[in-house]
């Protein structure tokens, strides 16, 4: 599915590229103009190929400046697919302005639609330079049939799709963590993408996480971006150094006065994975136990359900980090992978919690999903 987008995205910035250098150079004709245009069409579709986490593995360049050329590249695509879109449905507005005879009319007419072209780069800019780090913190309360007593109230701090490198810094991700402590969580839990590539600094995110403080202490998963940067192995040591616990296939009881929560985890399973999702997870099950999941992706919540598990916790989407709403139904491209983008989902008497995270991917954008910091609180439905 990954790639069918890939080629729909490829085909899609390709025709509007091609349709804005046809009106460039009908505006701006000349030899001179016409190699500028080629040149910059050129580069935009080099920096693209970097917005492949393939490519960026085999680029000549350094992994960080081959993201930060894909992340712009890809945003310069998005923003003017946009403003494109924009220019084409306006276009009978433009040519009543061009008929009216009032000068002063005709001209207030032009400045407002030069400002309505204007507006996907103007949106783009606030979710680079605003959005993308103003984090909060998102109280959930999660009314669970069935809870044992001595779980009643129990808090649960979630972080996840940090994403530390170019675009999140780590004085940054330490106002997270600054919030995090305020809220006194019994448990904490991490779920994947502590980073987004390969010489990312994967060692001062981990010294930031081993600063959160929890009652039953802090645990964490592995998300495809710690797959794809082959430093899953080194995480779980580091990590453990500092008191962080990785659950790949593992199962940790806590107890809670008389009540169990039984905690288990797996490493990140891909939409390719799909048949095997969890697979030998049903083992982990405690009877009796308030069981709760860590996965990175949340794709595999009805089968959590099925074996059994009371709560998937779960990242991965980011919100959609780049979301619209359109006739009440919000667009995203997470919805291309899986039903379950943000928030609270239920099936039976299961449920899962699906965060926006902390960092970005791809384009170093959020609009209409902000970073969040989660805290779900527990009580009896």
């Amino acid at each position: 599915m990954s790639n069918y987008l890939d080629i729909v995205l490829i085909v899609v910035f390709t025709l509007v590229q091609w349709r804005i250098t046809r009106l460039v150079l009908a505006r701006i004709p000349g030899p001179g103009a016409r190699a500028g245009v080629y040149a910059f069409n050129i580069a935009v579709a080099l920096a693209y190929v970097f917005a492949q986490p393939w490519a960026v593995m085999q680029s000549p360049l350094p992994p960080q400046p081959s993201m930060v050329l894909g992340a712009f590249a890809l945003a310069y695509l998005m923003t003017a697919t946009g403003a494109l879109g924009l220019y084409t449905v306006t276009i009978p507005v433009r040519r009543m302005i061009h008929a009216d005879t009032n000068p002063a009319r005709r001209k207030v007419l032009h400045l407002g639609g030069n400002a309505l072209l204007a507006a996907p780069f103007a949106v783009m800019g606030y979710g680079a330079l605003i959005q993308r780090t103003d984090f909060h913190v998102r109280e959930v309360d999660l009314p669970v049939p069935g809870l044992p007593a001595d779980l009643d109230g129990l808090r649960i701090l979630q972080l996840s799709d940090i994403h530390l490198s170019a675009f999140l810094s780590e004085a940054e991700f330490a106002r997270v963590i600054d919030a995090s402590l305020e809220l006194r969580p019994h448990l904490a839990a991490i779920t994947g993408d502590l980073i987004s590539g390969p010489q990312d600094p994967l060692d001062a995110c981990i010294r930031q996480l081993a600063r959160l403080k929890a009652d039953a202490g802090l645990f964490a998963c592995m998300g495809n971006h710690e797959r794809f940067a082959k430093v899953e192995d080194y995480a779980e040591r580091a990590c453990a150094a500092r008191g962080i616990r990785f659950l790949r296939g593992h199962a940790q009881a806590l107890r809670f006065g008389n009540a169990t929560l039984n905690l288990a985890g797996c490493d990140y399973a891909s939409h390719w994975e799909r048949s095997h999702y969890l697979k030998g997870m049903d083992r982990l099950i405690e009877p009796g136990a308030f069981n709760v999941l860590l996965q990175h992706n949340p794709d595999v919540f009805p089968v959590a359900a099925r074996q059994g598990y009371n709560l998937l916790l779960a990242g991965h989407t980011h919100g959609g980090q780049v979301t619209l709403e359109i006739l009440d139904q919000q667009i995203n491209p997470a919805r291309v992978y899986t039903p379950f983008v943000y928030g609270l989902y239920r099936e039976g008497r299961a449920s899962a919690y699906v965060t926006r995270g902390i960092g970005t991917i791809g384009v170093p954008a959020r609009i209409g999903a902000p970073p969040e910091i989660t805290l779900l609180r527990l009580g009896k439905a």
